[in-house]
């Protein structure tokens, strides 16, 4: 037998959970008690606006104010007030926004979107700190002004008060466990924290001055603002970072509406990037710094403010909520930022190249992250060579087409992430004529293979992957000098002096110029490598660092290791691998210690 019936919500049991847990933090109450004031404000405003309000406004200010002796803390506002019936119906009736009722009412007006509240919960944030909470207050109507009081239960008194002006004061009787927020310093701090752009005036205690501005620079058209301006405003909002590389302005309103300044700060080239530097604002209420949800996670690394009333926020304006217009202002803000740098590169290629270094890594990850950035961004991207010149993708191909191609007609980009430990073998690249690019970031290994994916004809292989003359191999062949009893006898002794599980010896016959020993480590292995290291885990499962020690048997150095014996040339032979070890940032610990120590020996 089936039933049928309407589901019973029992107000006793809802109080509780609106107090404790509707908000992540409990000194959100003051960001809504004064939210509340402001709507109340702005809705004054709009109804004399629309001459229905024929009163004078006077000074609109919001007042917070602290009586330490009684323990309570005021905000007091000079907006639409509210009636006896009124009081019934947005207070008694928990979650009966006047907010929402007032929008539909006002739909025609051209600001109602000022309107901050949406679910008529916040006045109920008060009972996270207050034991007592007290409401008193007088409509723009005329009628009786009205004095409510609750102590955290369901039951409230209610009756009619002296009141001279319009507006309200919210009285909240600080409990024993938050007595913090009877300090004038947090308070201000949090008054500066989540109303410093609200659109009403609010002053503290009984400052004269503003602790907030109406008019925030995101507000004004960008023809509007110069340089300086901007310049300003974000040591305004992060007063100890350097100054920032530029800035875009957002400004949209169809189909939905979004302002905001995002600023490229300067990134240094460590994996440690700073985050959570942009702001999200709701109608100029600060929300949260945490907007992975809005933006793509490389655009955290950007610094700002963001203010959309179309962002979803859930019942406490604490949090996200998943919806389409999420997504579109995603896109919309990664093509904006790609724009931004795809113009500043072709109206001043020289200025962008300046500025390269500081922001490469925040296009790296982009395009490493975002699919749409990387398409735009092949655009702008530069790669840097060991002569610091830059070039685009495209440039760099063609300008390397013909010196850079090996017998299979495939394209090599050679790279170094050390410039300085590969010094010699750059010495050997660019002697060929071949130009080596620096990739020393540790996102790089991933960058480079994303590069690759889709290529067919392109390898990007590091500088010591192999010896020169392989890495660009033409078919170009050197004769050996040495017999083959002489080169064999070079890969004994060599392999007589190092750890076979380290090191895998072989012997080619180079060219005389290049240096008598090479080690070059493969390129697949040690892209694992750095990219499971990057992701925090150990070394591409934990797997012992191996190389390959070549033997140029074309040096004049083998010669003359070739004809040495015995001991002789295990010396010999020593002297010439810790000096291979030593220029590939190989030799440490006792073995450097002992180099070192057999050196000042040969000189005394």
């Amino acid at each position: 037998m089936s039933k049928k019936g309407s589901l019973q919500v029992h107000t006793e049991n809802i109080f509780p959970i609106i107090k404790k847990f509707l908000y992540s933090d409990h000194e959100i109450f003051l960001r809504e008690l004064v939210s509340n004031a402001v709507d109340a404000t702005q809705k004054l405003k709009m109804l004399t606006q629309k001459g229905d309000y024929a009163g004078d406004l006077g000074d609109l200010t919001i007042r917070v104010k602290l009586d330490k002796e009684k323990k309570t803390l005021t905000v007091s506002d000079r907006g639409l007030g509210m009636s006896e019936s009124e009081v019934e119906r947005y207070i008694n009736q928990i979650a009966f926004s006047s907010a929402e009722e007032f929008v539909e009412k006002f739909k025609d007006l051209d600001d109602k979107s000022a309107i901050i509240g949406h679910f008529g919960l916040g006045f109920y944030s008060a009972f996270m700190v207050a034991n007592k909470v007290e409401l008193v207050s007088k409509s723009h109507s005329g009628t009786p002004a009205v004095k409510w009081s609750c102590v955290g239960t369901t039951d409230f008194e209610m009756a009619e008060t002296e009141k001279p002006e319009v507006g309200t004061d919210i009285v909240l009787h600080i409990n024993d466990d938050s007595q913090e927020f009877l300090d004038d310093y947090k308070v201000k701090d949090l008054l500066k924290k989540y109303c410093k752009f609200m659109p009403v005036p609010i002053a503290f205690g009984d400052d004269a001055e503003a602790i907030n501005k109406t008019n925030p620079l995101w507000l004004k058209q960008p023809s509007d603002i110069d340089d300086s301006e901007y310049g300003e405003f974000y040591k305004e909002l992060f007063p100890f970072q350097p100054d920032p590389l530029f800035n875009i302005h957002l400004n949209v309103d169809y189909p939905f509406h979004l302002t905001g300044i995002l600023y490229f700060p300067k990134i240094d080239n460590s994996i440690n990037l700073e985050k959570n530097k942009i702001h999200l604002y709701s109608n100029q209420v600060f929300v949260t710094d945490k907007v992975n949800d809005i933006v793509p996670e490389f655009l955290t690394l950007l610094h700002g403010v963001i203010d959309s009333p179309d962002i979803p926020l859930n019942v406490s304006r604490s949090y996200l909520q998943a919806d389409g217009n999420v997504k579109k202002i995603s896109n919309y803000i990664v093509r904006k930022v790609a724009d931004k740098l795809e113009n500043l590169f072709k109206e001043d290629r020289a200025a962008f190249e300046a500025k390269w270094d500081d922001i490469a890594v925040f296009v790296k990850y982009g395009m490493l992250t975002d699919e749409k950035f990387f398409e735009k961004a092949k655009k702008f991207f530069l790669l840097k060579d060991t002569d610091k010149k830059y070039d685009t993708l495209e440039g760099y191909r063609e300008k390397t087409k013909d010196a850079q191609v090996d017998k299979d007609g495939k394209q090599v980009y050679l790279y170094t992430g050390d410039k300085e430990l590969h010094d010699a073998i750059i010495g050997s690249a660019t002697a060929r004529g071949y130009s080596v690019l620096v990739f020393d970031h540790p996102i790089d290994s991933h960058l480079i293979g994303k590069l690759e994916m889709g290529e067919e004809n392109l390898s990007i292989k590091r500088i010591d992957a192999a010896p020169i003359a392989e890495l660009i191999d033409k078919g170009e062949k050197a004769e050996d000098v040495l017999s083959k009893k002489d080169s064999e006898s070079l890969e004994s002794a060599y392999k007589a002096l190092v750890d076979e599980k380290e090191f895998k010896v072989e012997r080619k016959a180079l060219s005389p110029n290049d240096p008598p020993l090479i080690i070059t480590q493969d390129e697949f292995m040690r892209r694992m490598k750095e990219m499971s290291v990057m992701g925090g885990g150990p070394a591409f499962g934990g797997f012992p660092d191996s190389y390959n020690l070549v033997v140029n048997t074309n040096h004049p150095a083998s010669a003359k290791l070739a004809a040495l014996k015995g001991e002789e040339q295990s010396n010999m032979a020593k002297y010439l691998l810790d000096l291979a070890k030593l220029s590939n940032g190989l030799l440490k610990g006792a073995d450097l210690t002992r180099f070192v120590s057999d050196r000042i020996s040969q000189v005394n």
